[in-house]
């Protein structure tokens, strides 16, 4: 799975870290930290943080070579800072 977030669009909501705390994190009030290839482990909730964030920032993707199955690629949104130069890890 690929996570990519649009962090100009995001508001600071945080959503995403609430639901997602392994993928998603606040780093002070100013930046959102996020692992762009979580484990599989963690899809559902990724999923359901990138749908419960009002902003629709967040990109789920699949990653090539795996099989397809649940992993739909969903557009959602995106919580955290809304600092366009927030960083990821």
């Amino acid at each position: 799975m690929r996570v990519v977030v649009d962090l100009s669009r995001c508001e600071g909501y945080a959503q995403c870290a609430f639901l997602a705390p392994d993928a998603f994190r606040m780093h002070g009030e100013e930046a959102l930290m996020y692992d762009p290839n979580p484990e599989d482990a963690q899809r559902e909730r990724v999923l359901r943080a990138a749908a419960a964030c009002p902003v629709q920032a967040i990109l789920v993707d699949r990653l090539e070579g795996r099989p397809a199955g649940r992993d739909v690629p969903v557009a959602a949104s995106a919580c955290g800072t809304g600092s366009p130069g927030s960083l990821s890890r």
